[in-house]
């Protein structure tokens, strides 16, 4: 199992002996877990040192809930929810009827309507909740939660107890107070790996699970992962190298990166690939902006910006090599919408075709590209390819000379908000 990596430029000529020492200050720092921000390097080696004991109990919990719920909602904000959102929803077959369980989310944005229409719409079926916030008191899941556990409780009763777990940190926090004393069941969110990092934990790996996919998968391919860039060498480690022409682009004043991909099912991971390299690079006036963009529908809105507007991004392809399902290009009786000559053609090959069509064009107008495949969309590959990310990204932030694992910027908000409605102490 592996990813591929290209490059429109020459990476060779990217790279100096300066760099590379750099580079293996950096790697050296991460295996190590040393250096700045090294108190939430736990993710690092996490895949390789997750015990068969606890996938166990996590698919133990995720198979009880399965057979007494019809609906799981997830309850958090950023990490808290992106990470299994991203693997569900690549791995859900489009127009999926959720026959067995459906897995919902709130808390990620405050929306009255959508908080009663949610609660209306669990009013005939049967529901479990999973409260997910290390301390408890994150604004949006707080107030998510507050209604949500008194609708449980008013509808289940005593038994509201045994429907509402609870992802929290495992020292302390109102969270880890309330689950103690509602006896609520409790997974642990580790002190030393941030939200963002957070999908191959219980944080992502219990609602992965309850939706049916294979956490044992996921993790073997975040283990293989890991195993392989644990290797330092700049010429073939793959997550060093997209570091590296990342750094080199921003170097070169391309200040916003796009990730494009031709699978739909793909969005939510380009949600989560945007929280994880804002969050970890956007600091101290540097960083580059991630965007993203789904082909070929956005080929004919913001492909124009990127042909010919401002050279100040650069494009990073998702590619998909197999589908599972296909369709083939028949030949019609008549010819009026003149497509019979891409007669046998399946779907995904015009989706390839698409892609090197796309990458030439927005060549000749001068945008830098990387481009990043995998075979499939299965388990293992998408946690070999979420590792990938994460450990690239850490790489991208210490090129910087920023920490990848806070994100000060975000309490500025918080604090705004605080102080205008009033709360104590603000």
């Amino acid at each position: 199992m592996t990813i591929n990596l290209t490059y429109s430029g020459d990476y060779q000529q990217l790279v100096s002996s300066e760099l590379e020492k750099r580079l293996k200050v950096i790697h050296n720092n991460m295996l190590n877990k040393t250096g700045v921000g090294s108190e939430f390097l736990g993710w690092h080696d996490w895949p390789s040192g997750v015990s068969e004991t606890f996938l166990n109990e996590i698919q133990q919990t995720a198979d009880t809930i399965r057979q007494n719920s019809d609906v799981l909602v997830v309850i958090g904000i950023g990490g808290s929810y992106l990470g299994s959102k991203a693997v569900i929803e690549a791995l859900t077959p489009h127009f999926h009827k959720h026959e067995e369980i459906e897995v919902l989310y709130a808390g990620h944005h405050v929306n009255g309507e959508y908080l009663a229409k949610l609660m209306k719409y669990l009013d005939d079926k049967e529901v479990t909740i999973n409260v997910i916030s290390k301390s408890g008191t994150t604004t949006e899941p707080a107030l998510a939660f507050r209604f949500l556990q008194k609708y449980m409780e008013d509808r289940y009763g005593e038994d509201a107890c045994s429907r509402i777990i609870v992802t929290t940190d495992a020292q302390g926090g109102s969270l880890l107070s309330l689950s103690k004393d509602k006896g609520y069941q409790r997974f642990e969110v580790p002190s030393d790996i941030g939200g963002r990092y957070s999908v191959f934990t219980a944080v992502g790996l219990l609602p992965i699970a309850v939706a049916g996919f294979s956490i044992f998968d996921l993790i073997k391919g975040a283990s293989t992962a890991e195993k392989t860039f644990q290797e330092f060498d700049i010429n073939t480690n793959k997550a060093i190298q997209y570091a590296v022409i990342r750094n080199q682009l921003y170097n070169q004043n391309y200040s916003i990166e796009i990730l494009a991909t031709f699978e739909s099912k793909l969005s939510y991971l380009q949600e989560w690939w945007k929280q994880l390299f804002g969050e970890s690079e956007g600091k101290e006036q540097k960083g580059i902006f991630p965007a993203s963009v789904s082909f070929s529908t956005d080929l004919h809105s913001l492909g124009q910006y990127i042909q010919d507007g401002q050279r100040i991004l650069f494009e990073s392809f998702l590619i998909i090599e197999e589908t599972a399902n296909d369709l083939s290009v028949f030949t019609a009786d008549n010819n009026n919408d003149e497509l019979n000559y891409l007669s046998g053609l399946t779907l995904n090959e015009f989706n390839l075709a698409c892609y090197e069509a796309t990458s030439s064009a927005h060549l000749t107008g001068k945008v830098p590209q990387i481009g990043i495949s995998i075979k499939k969309l299965d388990e293992e590959n998408i946690g070999y390819l979420l590792y990938f990310y994460m450990v690239s990204c850490a790489y991208s932030a210490y090129l910087l000379d920023i920490n990848p694992f806070d994100q000060p910027g975000v309490e500025d908000y918080k604090t705004n908000i605080f102080k205008i409605l009033q709360k104590p102490g603000y």
